[in-house]
């Protein structure tokens, strides 16, 4: 994967090419001092609000005001005050329906969903985005490692950094599909989440792999500006095809029901295929989860809890592991 293929994968570059086959947006310059205080970490305050205060909030003199301590000498902290940028953003929300899903150049706040009020992506305000950039691990990722898998030793190329806002709209996860396509031929799909069985997707993968593969040759392929690339699709309940995201084609993007050794290789793909299905040269493979008893946590939900305990419940850090146990040994002992 070369920067370049990252660069091409920006919101803004593949937008104007597709806007007719995919969701309203609008995208906004992203202030240098905003993304400084999204990359603060010693700034929790949360600022673009627009609700008044409440009763409990009148008692100090700034509703943006947080006293930490009872200690006269404890200072306060206040949220930075964007007020123009807040302005832009409200006027563009309130274009767009009221609501909507936020991102960054590549990435949205995925794995903070939890954290909002409203367990959701769903913003109506600045502030509600500023709480899932500022919690979101995919968000900072956007905004100081952007090139992290890339092969080539070119120096990274400059970047505008982007406020994208999205019309909200109540998407089925069970509808969501990321294609795969290399040297512009679509060999894969995969079901998005991959984590739940759906019942109409074993039912009607022919179908809705049919439908897929028109779409893409109708409306994506040779119109990208790589022939190696991810694409994430909805189908909707009359059938029709939208277009939601590209993403590079390589690792820093989630293969979900295949693996990349197998995309770039193409090796075990056509293994997958019907007799009929593998008479079509073209016929890309089509992945989903087939069965209640492969059923699997979210893999955001990791997002939810220290590192240290993930890695405890997973293994995946021993070193982690043995110090617990000889922790909880020398309790033991004490006791």
């Amino acid at each position: 994967m070369k920067k370049e293929q990252v660069v091409h994968c920006q919101f803004s570059v593949w937008y104007p090419l597709f806007r007719a086959v995919t969701i309203r947006s609008v995208i906004l310059p992203l202030p240098e001092n905003v993304k400084e205080y999204l990359l603060d970490d010693g700034t929790l305050v949360v600022s673009g609000r627009e609700d008044p205060p409440s009763h409990a909030q009148e008692r100090s003199d700034d509703a943006e005001e947080i006293q930490w301590s009872d200690d006269e000498n404890t200072t306060t902290l206040k949220a930075p005050e964007f007020p123009e940028f807040t302005a832009k953003v409200q006027e563009a929300i309130s274009s767009l329906g009221g609501s909507v899903f936020p991102k960054l150049n590549w990435s949205a706040p995925r794995d903070a969903y939890w954290i909002a009020m409203n367990s959701s992506l769903k913003c109506k305000a600045l502030s509600d985005i500023f709480l899932l950039f500022k919690s979101s691990d995919f968000i900072t990722r956007d905004l100081t490692q952007p090139f992290i898998h890339c092969t080539d030793d070119s120096p990274d190329p400059s970047l505008d950094y982007e406020l994208v806002l999205r019309k909200w709209c109540e998407l089925i996860p069970g509808a969501e599909f990321r294609c795969f396509v290399k040297e512009n031929k679509l060999i894969g799909i995969s079901q998005r989440d991959y984590t739940q069985y759906y019942d109409h997707i074993s039912k009607q993968h022919e179908e809705i792999c049919r439908s897929i593969q028109e779409f893409f040759k109708k409306h994506i392929q040779y119109k990208f500006l790589d022939e190696d690339f991810v694409f994430d699709v909805y189908r909707d309940s009359r059938g029709k095809i939208w277009l939601i995201d590209f993403n590079p084609f390589g690792e820093v993007t989630d293969s979900l029901l295949f693996t990349w050794e197998e995309l770039t290789s193409g090796k075990n793909l056509k293994g997958d295929q019907s007799e009929g299905e593998a008479t079509e040269q073209d016929y890309p493979v089509f992945r989903c989860t087939n069965s209640k008893v492969t059923v699997q946590p979210s893999p955001y939900l990791s997002y939810r809890l220290p590192k240290d305990f993930v890695d405890l419940s997973t293994g995946e850090d021993v070193h982690k592991l043995i110090d617990f146990l000889k922790l909880k040994r020398n309790q033991q002992d004490d006791d």
